[in-house]
């Protein structure tokens, strides 16, 4: 056999392959002849079974010796019916379940009494208990076509891994976009088992669930604590999670499952997440040596620190011995509700909040008695008196506090009361930042990092987008010597109540009123207003504000500039000389800033009514949206869709809230250190096309970024240097866009598109010219194509990241010619990758020849007809025009119409086949457009006789497909025999659609069968020149078709 070429993707795969069975998987096999005939070598009874029966009742005898027959039935069965009712994730988690604790079976024993048993399926303490399988190439049906997988691991029988491979030169995303997506719909059943999914194309891997969306699939780089890599990412992302032992731990300890707003989401740890908590794990299991300081969990915000704590409290209750109770920590009601309702959306904990969270230190101490899994309370539970001790809570070894964001001051204060409150309990501090100089009591209870991923690592990864940040300080400044340490002090604790509010306007009355000032804050609300509406992606926003009086006063003051500019977009709209194109802009515009809701999110306090109507506020209509608004003011923030896109805060949401979608924070609070940092990563969340995160700064914080930010610094660690910050100037930025430029550039240069020319020829004939000249240049080979598309939407996506920054003018020609000519080439082109069509196709083809279902609808979308393209005219047109462009636009046509034609019957994949060996000749740089031309047009004849062959046989696409089974290939028949079996091909289909394919005809054994018997007693019928074996085969290959593709 042929050696695959090293940049195939077979090749590829047989590496990975190698790779597996170099970390322990012995037992691997090429499934692409798995079916001879109706036979399976792996004793599946139809290619839509996904589970290796065999492999799993073997399985579960080995881990279950003491178990009847019976039982082993009941649990195969229970683990292979059919989940179709349920959704993908619903199916999925029944699933997970009975993986992770046994499938509980009911039956009759050998005395005739009802026995109930646990059936285990894995064993999770033994790897070498279980039989792990790797399939290549394994074919597999749905209700309407067949796909061929590229890798699944298979562990008794199961199938929990799915890896999809590119070649090393393809977008990783096409695995996703193209691949995944794709299976989800078609092959379902096959992702009700699945574990985790790996897509890759060798040098870069990600790794995700079934519920993950592209930017949620995420990176492996480190195989160990160690730091470990692989050759490349491939090799990584496998040895770092597809080793036996590892790949149990990341199913059984580091998967669960999110249920939020009526809607599931499987979460499976990250890889920082996996090392970070193991680390965690085995601080635990040394709890002696370390005297029950567990270490500091530093993982920088955004990048599921919450979920850690999930995973590092159920895999103590799962793996170590012990009645485990775990205090779980926070400093403000809010933080408390949101991390109890974290655990209980991930199903960690099911007790009523009331019986979980406490309400007082005495409710605390009788909770810590009691028998639970998990208790919640605030900091503030552990207060006393000056000069009193707190007293004991409970002496209890097995109780771990967890405490959050562990570096706050008043930690320091209450650390003591909490060792004498639980005295023999173990400590461990998760925090979105590093600890500073001046913590070191932090450390006494808490012990060292235990694990770091910072700021650098998380935005490498892709956990998180960078941040970026401007100064729009008003002409009012404040300079850093009026912004002292009083005013940064006081703010630091980032709650203010009542009492530090009116320390702060006693103390610092100078710097408090400079901020306040009331010319300051509109200059700044109608800024916001401008800047707001002019970003490029229009992501959602916080206004930061010093107090909570503040705060609403720039709601008041961004709605007035708001309805301002409102008015003055309608007037524009008003006048008469408006275009058409101006016209719909301006009601683009206007429709948005109608829509758009804003809301005031501050805690409320005593006689607040009365002290906002001293300062001529009115909180009313605040407090009451806060309290009575459903969904709740925090689901609507966090909900895309939702019109709220403004909130003004000034203490509450900067901490412990995201929302994914906010992309720009508008600060105008004096800040620093942790409270700086927990504000300013609202915006570093992952989503959709968000590139980063952009902070306004009008307070001036940044403008000495190194006093702002004395918390990073070498002595962080994780490799953070001094001067390395998690957010640079937005000039960073503009720097980034310039350098994408002149990248842009450069290629256009080297394939002689000029864009002063595309900009300012003005000539009508001349700039037609010009422009088709540069569509000609690009397209004249798909690598060239594809290049000037990535090089073109990375100038967009950097362009829309500065706006509305003035430093974007220098830009704007150049991105508006580079996108318009992106624009104009797929408009004029439809994207015909080759490498594309010929994954789809395999996909659905097997070496039989396996036919998808006939989709014709009442209203059929509109057809590529080849008889009426005039192919002479389309060669004058080769020869006086644009030879590449031309070629593009014939290969399109071919390109559509092959794919219907293959829809209708996929027997014809030898033209598919001999279309891709043109392109590939001509891609290659072997052949010239003239040459492709001419074979194109050449083809396309071909096509379009073979169109009209169901025409000429007198036969309509769906009796052709059968047909065409019985005959091919290459099978002799004379002119009567051929008549014989084109009658045999009609009466069957109409026998079958009259008579047998009923609803759900292939849900149940007795109509499968009588489906069998048609198909067997018709073909029974064929001439005498099909032997017994052709019989047997085509009986098989007939049957095949039609349950593949006739749903009844």
């Amino acid at each position: 056999m042929q050696k695959p070429h090293p940049d195939s993707e077979d090749a590829l795969e047989l590496r990975t392959i190698k790779l597996f069975e170099e970390i322990g998987w012995e037992n691997t096999a090429n499934c692409y002849h798995e079916w001879q005939g109706d036979k399976s070598s792996l004793g599946r009874s139809s290619r839509k079974e996904v589970v290796l029966v065999s492999k799993l009742r073997t399985a579960l005898v080995r881990l279950n010796p003491d178990l009847s027959t019976a039982a082993i039935d009941l649990a195969v069965e229970e683990l292979t019916r059919s989940r179709s009712t349920l959704s993908l994730e619903n199916a999925n988690r029944e699933i997970y379940r009975l993986l992770k604790d046994g499938v509980k079976v009911t039956f009759q024993d050998a005395d005739d009494e009802e026995a109930i048993e646990t059936v285990k399926v894995i064993d999770w303490n033994n790897p070498s208990n279980n039989g792990f399988f790797l399939a290549s190439q394994f074919w597999i049906s749905g209700e309407i076509y067949t796909r061929r997988t590229d890798l699944l691991g298979f562990i008794n029988g199961l199938p929990l891994v799915f890896i999809e491979l590119k070649r090393h030169h393809r977008r990783l995303k096409a695995a996703y976009q193209d691949n995944l997506r794709d299976y989800k719909q078609t092959i379902p059943q096959l992702f009700w088992y699945n574990a985790f999914i790996i897509l890759s194309n060798g040098s870069k891997s990600r790794i995700g669930s079934l519920t993950s969306s592209w930017e949620h699939f995420s990176e492996w780089k480190k195989i160990n604590s160690e730091g470990e890599e692989g050759i490349i990412s491939l090799e990584t992302i496998i040895k770092g999670t597809c080793d036996k032992k590892l790949l149990l731990d990341i199913i059984e300890n580091f998967t669960f499952f999110y249920t939020a707003k009526g809607e599931l989401v499987k979460i499976v740890g990250k890889n920082h997440q996996y090392l970070g908590v193991n680390n965690a794990i085995t601080a635990v299991k040394q709890i002696q040596q370390n005297q029950g300081k567990l270490g500091v969990f530093w993982h920088t915000q955004g990048s599921g620190k919450s979920y850690s704590m999930v995973f590092f409290a159920q895999k103590i209750h799962r793996k170590l011995q012990g009645n485990w109770t775990f205090l779980i920590i926070t400093d403000r009601d809010d933080l408390d509700k949101q991390i109890y309702q974290n655990f209980a959306y991930a199903d960690a904990v099911t007790e009523p909040e009331k019986n979980v969270r406490a309400n007082s230190a005495a409710h605390l101490k009788q909770l810590l008695k009691e028998d639970h899994r998990y208790v919640f309370t605030l900091i503030q539970k552990f207060r006393v008196e000056k000069g009193q001790t707190y007293p004991q809570l409970s002496d209890r070894s097995n109780i771990i506090v967890v405490v959050d964001e562990a570096h706050r001051s008043q930690y320091d204060t209450f650390a003591l009361n909490m060792r004498n409150a639980l005295p023999n309990a173990a400590f461990i501090g998760f925090t979105g930042t590093p600890l500073m100089a001046g913590e070191e009591r932090t450390r006494e209870v808490f012990g060292d990092y235990v694990s770091i991923y910072n700021f650098r690592q998380s935005v490498e990864d892709k956990a998180t987008v960078p941040l970026y940040y401007e100064n729009r300080i008003p002409e009012l400044q404040l300079t850093n010597d009026d912004l002292d340490e009083n005013v940064q002090d006081i703010i630091e604790n980032a709650m203010l109540d009542e009492e530090q509010e009116r320390l702060l306007e006693r103390q610092c009355s100078r710097e408090y009123n400079l901020i306040v000032n009331n010319d300051r804050l509109d200059k700044i609300a109608a800024d916001i207003v401008t800047h707001f509406l002019a970003r490029g992606y229009q992501g959602k926003a916080m206004v930061i504000s010093i107090d909570r009086f503040t705060a609403v006063k720039m709601y008041d003051k961004v709605q007035h500039y708001w309805q301002q500019h409102l008015i003055e977009l309608k007037a524009q709209l008003a006048q008469s000389n408006v275009s058409e194109f101006e016209q719909k802009q301006l009601q683009k515009k206007i429709q948005y800033i109608e829509d758009t809701d804003m809301a005031v999110i501050i805690s409320s306090s005593q006689n607040e009514v009365e002290d906002f109507q001293n300062k001529s506020l009115d909180i009313t209509h605040h407090r009451h949206r806060l309290a009575n608004e459903s969904p709740g003011l925090d689901e609507k923030f966090k909900d895309t869709n939702n019109p709220l896109r403004i909130v003004f805060v000034c203490a509450m949401w900067i901490t412990g809230f995201d929302a994914p979608s906010c992309s720009t924070i508008y600060l105008d609070k004096p800040m620093k250190n942790h409270t700086l940092m927990q504000t300013i990563a609202r915006a570093n969340r992952v989503f959709k096309e968000k590139v980063n995160g952009l902070i306004v700064d009008y307070i001036g914080v940044f403008r000495n970024l190194k006093d702002a930010l004395a918390i990073y610094g070498s002595a962080s660690g994780g490799g953070v240097e001094d001067g390395d910050t998690p957010v640079n100037p937005k000039a960073v930025l503009v720097q980034e866009l310039r350098e994408a430029i002149t990248e842009a550039e450069a290629f256009c240069k080297q394939k002689g598109i000029d864009l002063n020319k595309l900009d300012k020829t003005q000539d009508a004939f001349e700039r037609a010219k010009v422009w088709g000249e540069a569509v000609e240049a690009v397209v004249v080979s798909e690598e060239v194509k594809k290049l000037y598309f990535a090089l073109s939407a990375n100038v967009t996506r950097l362009y829309k990241a500065i706006l509305p920054d003035t430093a974007a003018n220098e830009f704007a020609k150049t991105q508006m010619l580079l996108e318009k000519l992106a624009i104009k080439i797929r408009q004029e082109l439809p994207e015909t990758d080759i490498t594309e069509v010929m994954e789809e196709v395999s996909e659905l083809l097997d070496e039989s020849i396996v036919a998808g279902e006939f989709i014709i609808p009442d209203t059929p979308r509109q057809l590529v007809d080849l008889s009426q393209l005039n192919l002479e005219q389309l060669e004058d047109k080769f020869k006086t025009g644009y030879k590449h462009t031309e070629a593009e636009k014939l290969k399109g046509t071919i390109h559509r119409k092959l794919q219907q034609m293959v829809e209708f019957n996929k027997t014809r994949l030898n033209y598919f086949e001999k279309y891709q060996r043109m392109i590939e000749e001509y891609n290659s740089g072997s052949r010239n457009v003239d040459w492709f031309f001419t074979e194109l047009l050449g083809f396309a004849k071909e096509l379009n006789e073979e169109e009209k062959r169901a025409i000429a046989q007198k036969l309509t696409e769906e009796e052709l497909a059968i047909f065409d089974l019985l005959t091919k290939p290459n099978i002799n028949l004379s002119k009567q025999e051929e008549k014989e079996v084109k009658q045999i091909a009609q009466e069957l289909l109409a026998t079958l659609k009259q008579e047998k394919l009923v609803i759900d005809w292939k849900k149940r054994q007795q109509t499968r069968a009588s489906v069998e018997v048609v198909i067997k007693d018709m073909l029974d019928n064929l001439p005498q020149s099909y032997s017994d074996e052709l019989y047997e085969r085509k009986c098989n290959e007939i049957y095949q078709h039609i349950y593949d593709s006739y749903a009844g």
